[in-house]
């Protein structure tokens, strides 16, 4: 049992009823924060909680408190805190136990759950921040910092690309375009990472258990939407995304977060969508260089297929396009895996 295991094990026992709680191991994520179970014993039965692991030099789980309890407080169905020590990093948790979206999916229960998903998300995108706590804004240093992942990380780190000037002044007008577009966009509140592995089916409450939401930011009405619908753990057909998207962009209409038509919604989540995804291919490089998590170079082709698919649709983006088709796609099929084509999507 390693150090904080065991501080972690003797602090959750100064709790009633924990009195010889075990803590077994639940799950990790691509941060640094791990995840037990523990039960809490009754006089005839015990119930399950979480421990939330999150060491201070590396997580600083503070945010997670402050958003966590005013969003359980707002009725959003976040995990209840019940004891945090954030000095130390230790949280109890509400237990939504281990169903979560991503391995629950079917072609057949799709609509119901990316249903509830959505529904959800348009509840948490008309909150306030934080009453003391302004959420930081997703601004042009930040969205600029996550597209430099791709270049860093993913072309040049993994891939071992030498990009000539030439290239760098291509990506650097990408990344010009896809920055003003999320900059024009209405704002509200965004989860950040709210997608099928961060979403708990849970069995006697039709919403879903939303987790992983300490790096809430005020940001494009279209980010969380796309993090959910163009998903870079599973992969859907243009024409069911299109569906999910109309339904929520009349939902979002209605509820006043934004006056965008069809054409301009469509546009907004595809531009805001290769912005994601170029910061999303450069942490699954990170996390594979600089965390020694390999598993996560797999999700690199799904991820790089959307941005393939969605600068082929725009006549800006062009050069873009064809050096990706040229350079890169070679590139990640010899180290890593096959890109699939729009044509051979599936659930």
């Amino acid at each position: 049992m390693d150090n904080r295991l065991q501080t972690l094990t003797a602090w959750v026992r100064q709790f009633p009823g924990f009195e010889n709680a075990d803590a077994k191991p639940v799950s990790g994520d691509a941060s640094f924060r791990r995840y037990f179970r523990v039960f809490k014993a009754t006089s005839d039965s015990s119930t399950p909680f979480i421990v939330m692991d999150s060491p201070p030099e590396q997580e600083d789980c503070k945010p997670f408190v402050t958003i966590g309890r005013h969003w359980h407080q707002a009725g959003i169905a976040v995990p209840q805190i019940f004891e945090a020590d954030p000095i130390r990093g230790f949280l109890l948790l509400e237990d939504f136990g281990d169903q979560l979206m991503l391995g629950q999916l079917t072609p057949s229960n799709a609509n119901a759950l990316y249903q509830g998903a959505l529904d959800e998300l348009i509840l948490i995108q008309q909150l306030p921040a934080p009453p003391d706590s302004p959420l930081p804004i997703y601004d042009t240093a930040l969205l600029n910092r996550e597209m430099m992942l791709f270049r860093d990380w993913l072309l040049e780190g993994y891939l071992r690309l030498e990009l000539d000037n030439v290239e760098k002044s291509m990506l650097d007008t990408t990344f010009a375009l896809l920055r003003e577009s999320a900059l024009a966009q209405p704002r509200v509140t965004v989860h950040r990472d709210y997608h099928s592995r961060n979403l708990l089916v849970q069995e006697h409450n039709s919403r879903p258990g939303v987790i992983d939401f300490q790096d809430a930011v005020s940001g494009p009405v279209t980010y969380d939407a796309v993090s959910l619908l163009k998903d870079c753990y599973i992969q859907w057909p243009e024409e069911q995304i299109c569906e999910w998207l109309n339904a929520f962009r009349e939902q979002t209409l209605d509820a006043g977060l934004h006056r965008a038509d069809r054409d301009t919604f469509r546009q907004w989540f595809e531009l805001m969508g290769m912005q994601r995804h170029l910061k999303a291919a450069g942490i699954f490089a990170r996390l594979a260089i600089r965390d020694n998590k390999p598993r996560y170079l797999e999700d690199i082709p799904r991820t790089v297929s959307y941005l393939l698919a969605a600068s082929k649709r725009q006549q800006a983006l062009r050069h873009f396009h064809e050096w990706l088709l040229a350079v890169a796609v070679p590139r990640i099929e010899d180290l890593i895996g096959p890109v699939p084509g729009q044509e051979t999507l599936t659930p």
